[in-house]
Protein backbone atom coordinates (compact mmCIF):
# COMPACT_ATOMS: atom_id res chain seq x y z
CA UNK A 1 0.00 0.00 0.00
CA UNK A 2 1.50 3.96 -0.35
CA UNK A 3 -0.04 6.55 -0.71
CA UNK A 4 -2.15 6.87 -3.59
CA UNK A 5 -3.68 3.75 -2.29
CA UNK A 6 -4.51 5.48 1.07
CA UNK A 7 -5.87 8.59 -0.62
CA UNK A 8 -8.15 6.72 -2.89
CA UNK A 9 -9.04 4.27 0.42
CA UNK A 10 -10.33 7.48 1.84
CA UNK A 11 -12.10 8.66 -1.47
CA UNK A 12 -14.11 5.40 -1.13
CA UNK A 13 -15.48 6.17 2.29
CA UNK A 14 -15.62 10.27 2.65
CA UNK A 15 -17.22 10.21 -1.05
CA UNK A 16 -15.75 14.00 -2.03
CA UNK A 17 -13.16 14.43 -4.57
CA UNK A 18 -9.98 12.37 -5.44
CA UNK A 19 -8.36 15.87 -4.42
CA UNK A 20 -9.62 16.24 -1.22
CA UNK A 21 -8.89 12.36 -0.25
CA UNK A 22 -5.35 13.28 -1.44
CA UNK A 23 -5.12 16.70 0.59
CA UNK A 24 -6.08 14.80 3.52
CA UNK A 25 -3.63 12.48 3.58
CA UNK A 26 -0.83 14.67 2.74
CA UNK A 27 -1.89 16.83 5.43
CA UNK A 28 -1.54 14.20 8.16
CA UNK A 29 1.38 12.89 6.50
CA UNK A 30 2.86 16.45 6.72
CA UNK A 31 1.68 17.28 10.50
CA UNK A 32 3.13 13.46 11.69
CA UNK A 33 6.37 15.60 10.22
CA UNK A 34 6.09 18.52 11.37
CA UNK A 35 5.90 17.26 14.89
CA UNK A 36 8.66 14.88 14.30
CA UNK A 37 10.66 17.84 13.41
CA UNK A 38 10.11 19.91 16.60
CA UNK A 39 10.79 16.64 18.62
CA UNK A 40 7.29 16.33 19.71
CA UNK A 41 5.66 12.19 19.57
CA UNK A 42 2.91 11.60 17.73
CA UNK A 43 0.34 8.54 19.23
CA UNK A 44 -2.19 7.44 16.77
CA UNK A 45 -4.62 4.93 18.58
CA UNK A 46 -4.22 1.41 17.63
CA UNK A 47 -1.96 2.32 15.05
CA UNK A 48 1.39 3.06 17.31
CA UNK A 49 3.46 6.20 18.46
CA UNK A 50 5.85 8.02 16.02
CA UNK A 51 9.14 9.62 17.82
CA UNK A 52 12.76 10.48 17.06
CA UNK A 53 15.80 8.91 18.76
CA UNK A 54 19.41 10.56 18.88
CA UNK A 55 21.96 8.41 17.41
CA UNK A 56 25.39 9.12 18.83
CA UNK A 57 28.20 9.80 16.49
CA UNK A 58 30.13 6.90 15.74
CA UNK A 59 33.01 5.76 13.70
CA UNK A 60 32.21 3.34 10.46
CA UNK A 61 34.02 2.07 7.66
CA UNK A 62 33.91 2.47 4.04
CA UNK A 63 33.03 -1.26 2.98
CA UNK A 64 34.78 -0.46 -0.12
CA UNK A 65 38.43 0.86 0.63
CA UNK A 66 38.03 0.14 4.66
CA UNK A 67 38.47 3.63 5.22
CA UNK A 68 37.85 4.38 8.74
CA UNK A 69 34.79 7.42 8.27
CA UNK A 70 33.60 9.60 10.90
CA UNK A 71 29.36 9.12 11.09
CA UNK A 72 28.33 12.40 12.82
CA UNK A 73 25.02 11.92 15.66
CA UNK A 74 22.04 12.43 14.05
CA UNK A 75 17.95 12.07 14.51
CA UNK A 76 16.64 9.41 13.22
CA UNK A 77 12.66 8.37 13.49
CA UNK A 78 11.38 5.52 15.32
CA UNK A 79 8.46 3.50 15.25
CA UNK A 80 6.45 1.63 18.38
CA UNK A 81 3.38 -0.37 17.08
CA UNK A 82 0.40 -0.66 19.49
CA UNK A 83 -0.84 -3.72 20.80
CA UNK A 84 -3.64 -3.76 18.74
CA UNK A 85 -1.63 -3.40 15.66
CA UNK A 86 0.58 -6.41 16.88
CA UNK A 87 -2.32 -8.17 17.64
CA UNK A 88 -3.78 -7.70 14.73
CA UNK A 89 -1.02 -8.63 12.47
CA UNK A 90 -0.72 -11.66 14.18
Amino acid sequence: MNKASIADAVHAKLQGTKVQAEEVVEIVISSVVESLKKGDEVSIAGLGIFSTKTRAARQARNPRTGEAISVPAMRVPKFRAAKALKEAVR
